[in-house]
């Protein structure tokens, strides 16, 4: 299982600031709501474009296997020409890509609670390990997520055509075993990367947003309501484990928030430090650690 930094489409996700007009300041909660529809639908319009060629590909390939179950080496010969061929125009140009997206799906899972109801499930996780149920505890374990989840599925080109051209050699040799085996590999080897985008680090921004609307309008009150609202969610993102390869930490993160509230209650000129919290926010956002790929 390899990690890479986060994509762009979750960039996105994550840096944008969600600007609401004054007549249209909402409660904490229809923030949050709208924060994690807003980043579903997000991720939903991000989603990698299908390649056609690679799927259509794919077909071929899966063809030519068939032909070979009825011993047809013609018929696979031709199918396997024909996956090649889907792919001669991508495999030509300068600069190929290494993956084609042949499947994306977006799935998405929302923790409803706070840091305190965090650490006491993790509790009660580890009681349950010390009293061997494993599976009880792996169920409830499951639960601590909050995010939102882009899988793309990709064929790699690196191995995929190699694969199908030494498949064509093994027909012409009347090695037609060796030649099922490497196209059963072939069909079965894909690159699958899933993007995590935690939904915390959505809301927090959104509330962040609205309570510096808030207090550059001087409703102090309500700015602070929505301040500690973002706090929250800084607490559940930590304690949920997700963790950013920024300079800046929670810790930070917590300070800056810290500086806006005494600021906030002070002479109300805290728009400066709402513009360096942000800054801070986007830079640990920028480089939260939530990809994951695997081969499938």
């Amino acid at each position: 299982m390899k990690k890479f930094a986060i994509s762009t489409l979750v960039a996105s996700l994550l840096l944008g600031a969600s600007l609401y007009a004054n007549s249209d300041i909402k409660s904490v909660k229809e923030v949050n709501k709208s924060a994690v529809a807003k980043g579903q639908q997000d991720a939903l319009a991000g989603q990698k474009k299908l390649i056609e060629e690679a799927i259509n590909s794919l077909q071929f390939t899966n063809n030519a296997l068939i032909a070979l179950a009825h011993n047809d080496k013609e018929s696979a010969q031709a199918n396997i020409e024909k996956a090649l061929g889907k792919l001669e125009v991508i495999l030509s140009a300068k600069d190929a890509p290494k993956l084609l997206p042949i499947d994306s799906r977006v799935t998405m899972v929302e923790f409803v609670g706070t840091k305190k109801d965090v650490v006491r499930t993790v509790d009660a996780v580890k009681d349950l390990l010390d009293d061997n149920k494993v599976q009880v505890a792996r169920t409830l374990l499951n639960t601590l997520q909050s995010e939102i989840d882009v899988t793309v599925v990709s064929l790699p080109l690196v191995t995929y055509p190699d694969a199908l051209k030494l498949a064509a050699k093994y027909i012409h040799d009347n090695q037609i075993e060796k030649a099922k085996s490497v196209l059963e590999v072939a069909l079965s080897t894909f690159d699958q990367t899933t993007t995590v985008i935690p939904l915390p680090l959505l809301k927090a921004t959104d509330l962040i947003n609205v309570s510096a609307q808030l207090s550059k309008n001087g409703k102090k009150e309500e700015a602070l309501k929505y301040l500690a609202a973002a706090e929250d969610e800084l607490d559940v993102a930590e304690a949920l484990g997700y963790v950013s390869h920024s300079d800046t930490t929670y810790k930070a993160l917590h300070t800056a928030i810290k500086k806006v509230r005494k600021e906030i209650k002070g002479k109300n000129k805290a728009e400066k430090l709402f513009d360096e919290l942000k800054a801070k926010l986007k830079d640990f956002k920028d480089k939260v650690f939530s990809q994951e790929a695997k081969k499938k």
